[in-house]
């Protein structure tokens, strides 16, 4: 039991969001991908919902993907606020990464609340990034705002709604070290 308490704990506290920009072209294998999704399918679910619903973008897919979120960007953003540095940024993101996957979450709000469904999402994408770091895939979770417009492009059923994308690829450079304060700060004991 030691030595699996001392792996998991080192694996979380290594753990980074490696950035699209700091991937290499290696291409990350659909047999790891698998995995990284195997492992979210033990996330913690309130009523057994199993909310997490995954979009697998590869190849044409990733730029399909990119197509679609640049356009919605130009259709959506007044002439005067067009960045055309930001309209190229979003697909040269999808482009760098080996591997994007929709984080989509199917509500149940008949039976739990929205945000229940949520933090089960957001254990299922911790099961990954823990995955990915063990498997050393970069990984990174990000949430635009353009996301909220995709329904019909990444297929949502009813009551299902997207909250991001998780990026992956390999990566050389050492991530930098971690930053947090320390936990004595922010919990408080009630003993008696």
């Amino acid at each position: 039991m030691a030595a699996e308490i001392n792996i998991l704990t080192e694996i979380i506290r290594r753990r980074r969001s490696i950035f699209p920009i700091n991937y290499n072209q290696e291409e990350v294998p659909v047999e790891v991908i698998k995995q990284l999704l195997e492992n979210a399918n033990y996330a913690p679910t309130h009523k057994l919902t199993e909310p997490w619903r995954f979009v697998v973008f590869r190849g044409e897919g990733k730029k399909r993907l990119g197509a679609e979120l640049a356009r919605i960007y130009k259709d959506t953003t007044p002439p005067a606020l067009f960045l055309q540095k930001k309209y190229n940024s979003i697909t040269e993101k999808i482009d760098q990464a080996s591997c994007v996957i929709a984080l989509n979450a199917q509500l149940h709000p008949e039976k739990v609340p929205e945000w229940e469904e949520v933090a089960s999402l957001a254990c299922a994408v911790q099961n990954m990034a823990l995955t990915a770091e063990a498997l050393n895939v970069g990984a990174y979770w990000s949430s635009p705002g353009l996301i909220t417009q995709l329904g019909e492009f990444l297929n949502l059923a009813e009551n299902e709604k997207c909250y991001g994308f998780f990026y992956m690829g390999y990566y050389e450079e050492e991530p930098a070290p971690v930053k947090r304060t320390p936990i004595a700060t922010k919990v408080t004991w009630v003993e008696d």
